[in-house]
């Protein structure tokens, strides 16, 4: 399947993480939301992303390495990689962003988020099982 999905993350303490090019980041306790896409193999995508063993590669890679975070919830719809870049402006709406975060491949200011709530994603979206 191909598509775009949201990796709801919990942060369970203040922590801050080297991630590649952008350096050392903060990110205090709370709820974050991730966009991202898969043109091809969407459920072999997010189950790469809930391995803590692997090769880091994109920035939520370093994020989700560290022992205070795990991925809660995994939303995801068939959609073309341009929904990308619709789902991260929306969530930019309701939540912080982490700036320069998974976007250095579109113009988006970010494509992780501190949310509070992140109910609006039932209705468009369906949920993965973990």
């Amino acid at each position: 399947m191909k598509g775009v999905y949201i990796l709801v993350i919990s942060v369970s303490k203040d922590v801050t993480v080297k991630v590649a090019a952008l350096g050392d980041v903060n990110f205090e306790e709370g709820s974050y939301a991730y966009v991202g896409s898969a043109q091809q193999g969407l459920e072999k995508r997010v189950k790469r992303h809930l391995r803590k063993a692997k090769r880091k590669f994109w920035h939520v890679d370093y994020l989700l390495d560290d022992d205070a975070v795990r991925v809660l919830k995994v939303f995801y719809k068939e959609a073309t990689k341009s929904e990308e870049c619709r789902l991260a402006t929306k969530l930019g709406e309701r939540g912080i962003p982490i700036a320069d975060f998974g976007c250095s491949d579109c113009k988006c200011i970010s494509h992780l988020f501190r949310v509070d709530d992140y109910s609006f994603l039932r209705s468009s979206m369906s949920e993965m099982q973990l």
